[in-house]
């Protein structure tokens, strides 16, 4: 098992895909209070080599990490619409899922800022809804971004 205090950075980032995933996790368990809800291998790969890095170097300083996030924001292609209080913003490879019907259905935000299901790209949320479901929805009140009170069916 890789430990973050023997070896250089770039060789313990270099080890973890390497790493079964139950060094992975035991690695994650030093560093983080407790475990994702979701157990995809490269988010945790990802969250620890930033973790590795952060330790080493130090976190990114407050200005530069709202600098980022405000960039980010800006060249997003997943624009919120004016005057919804409540509109999510979903980074892209997020996986939203939704039982439905008794089938699980599984929607990722895509780097263009559409939905993808089951190999089907929809422009919204309440588009890949009205898909699975056959009737009009909110899409994130159907995916459970809102919840009954704010705007939308």
């Amino acid at each position: 098992m890789t430990d973050t205090h023997n070896g250089s950075v770039s060789a313990q980032l270099a080890a973890l895909p390497s790493l079964p995933m139950a060094d992975l996790w035991a690695l994650w368990d030093q560093h983080f209070p407790r475990r994702p809800s979701h157990r995809n291998r490269n988010y945790v790969e990802s969250r620890l080599a930033y973790r590795i890095q952060e330790l080493a170097y130090g976190a990114l300083p407050t200005n530069i990490r709202k600098m980022l996030v405000e960039a980010g924001a800006k060249h997003s292609k997943i624009k919120t619409s004016v005057g919804r209080s409540a509109q999510t913003l979903l980074m892209p490879g997020t996986t939203l899922i939704r039982e439905w019907d008794e089938r699980q259905h599984r929607v990722t935000v895509t780097p263009d800022g559409l939905y993808e299901l089951n190999g089907q790209v929809f422009k919204s949320l309440s588009a890949a809804a009205r898909h699975i479901t056959g009737t009009r929805w909110n899409g994130p009140k159907f995916f459970g971004l809102r919840d009954g009170k704010a705007g939308g069916q």
